[in-house]
């Protein structure tokens, strides 16, 4: 079979507030090959990644994908990786190529998965998917009341752990931050899993970000994420070189497998979190999996969006017994939900199951989609190169 159509839809909450929460918006990517339809997500600026899509040429190793893809074989997981290294050759120098071709690639699965009768992770290599403990996802407070009310809340629902993140931590003072952190475990109670993610907010500066190690410590966090930019790996390992024990993690600003390698092998993290959405797909983010399982470091996912997106980015590590623990979309905005029905829930014993079922296992909300469709036109010299196709 032949990959016959690649459809995109920009998805969006009537407003986007400037807070950090992805789920605010969502680019969703449907491919059809062989009477079939494989769906995928990307994790990027919808808007940006469409036009990667379609651009004009700039030069030869700057094509649009749909130059790449559109009309290519897809007969079998050998298929999905000889694409992606055309992407990467024939539009190298278009940088949000690794971003639209996430979500296609996640689709591809998805399309050979329902096409063999077998779970992506299946297709993976693993024979069984082990379940994973969810740590409830979500931002710190604007005060540290709200932060302990988040905490409690999550607690009450029934999870294990707590991740909080973004908002005012490291914004202002140290004592602040420390506010929040006791705030955090409090709400969390004292057996509770607690993590924090600084949202790159340190940069480069390892002295900042090394003053909060005392009461990180002091609240027993189970990591550190992201204190510093995606590629800062020499402020990681200057980082973790005193971090007194507090564990590091990052990894979801990886936009291939090389730069997750890096962070592993330089930056000195002992957690790495991959966004199947922004490193080109399930297939890189196996390697990475792969390749931590290999260097003793814990593999996570990284999902801020949809139960596809979740879906989609437990594949890679299903068949991990000891990489157990993983991001859950803990209060998505409403569009993240509405566009699928199928939504993966812990279950009794607070466990995530991975879907049994052909492909990815989610089932999408076609109705749910339309409130949220943008409609979206582009054009050059007056002619349409893309329009929102129907759903």
């Amino acid at each position: 079979m032949r990959i016959e159509a690649i459809d995109f839809y920009y998805l969006s909450m009537p407003t986007v507030e400037d807070i950090g929460d992805g789920s605010q918006d969502a680019l969703v990517v449907r491919v059809a090959a062989g009477g079939l339809e494989g769906w995928g997500e990307c994790e990027a600026s919808p808007l940006t990644s469409i036009a990667a899509y379609v651009a004009p040429m700039s030069h030869g190793a700057c094509k649009p994908l749909r130059d790449v893809i559109l009309g290519q074989p897809i007969t079998g997981v050998a298929d999905i990786t000889r694409l992606a290294a055309e992407v990467e050759m024939q539009c190298m120098d278009l940088l949000q190529a690794a971003h639209t071709f996430s979500g296609i690639e996640i689709a591809l699965w998805d399309l050979l998965g329902q096409a063999s009768g077998q779970p992506v992770y299946q297709l993976l290599g693993y024979r069984q998917a082990y379940p994973k403990l969810p740590y409830a996802s979500q931002l710190f407070g604007d005060t540290p009341e709200q932060t302990l009310t988040g905490c409690r809340v999550a607690r009450e629902r029934g999870f294990r752990a707590v991740k909080c993140g973004w908002g005012p931590f490291g914004k202002g003072s140290v004592q602040l931050d420390r506010d929040h952190l006791h705030a955090a475990r409090e709400g969390l109670g004292k057996d509770g899993i607690l993590l924090i993610d600084a949202g790159q907010i340190f940069r480069e500066d390892v002295e900042a970000a090394a003053a909060r190690i005392p009461f990180l410590a002091e609240v027993q966090a189970g990591w550190l994420e992201e204190p510093f930019l995606g590629g800062a790996y020499g402020a990681y390992a200057g980082l973790a070189a005193r971090s007194d024990g507090v564990k590091l993690a990052g990894g979801e600003a990886s936009h291939n497998f090389h730069m997750a390698q890096q962070l592993i092998d330089y930056g000195k993290v002992e957690f790495i979190q991959i966004d199947c959405g922004r490193i080109g797909g399930i297939g890189p983010a196996k390697r990475a999996a792969d390749y931590a399982a290999s260097r003793g470091v814990t593999y996570v996912n990284h999902t801020f969006t949809s139960h596809l997106a979740l879906s989609a980015s437990l594949q890679p590590y299903a068949g991990l017994k000891d990489h157990v623990i993983c991001e859950f979309p803990f209060a998505p905005k409403a569009v993240a939900l509405d566009m699928t029905t199928t939504h993966l829930l812990p279950d009794s014993n607070g466990e995530i199951l991975i879907p049994d079922t052909p492909g990815l296992g989610i089932t999408m909300n076609i109705e749910g989609m339309r409130p949220y469709l943008v409609d979206t036109e582009l054009a050059v010299n007056g002619k349409v190169i893309y329009r929102t196709p129907n759903l």
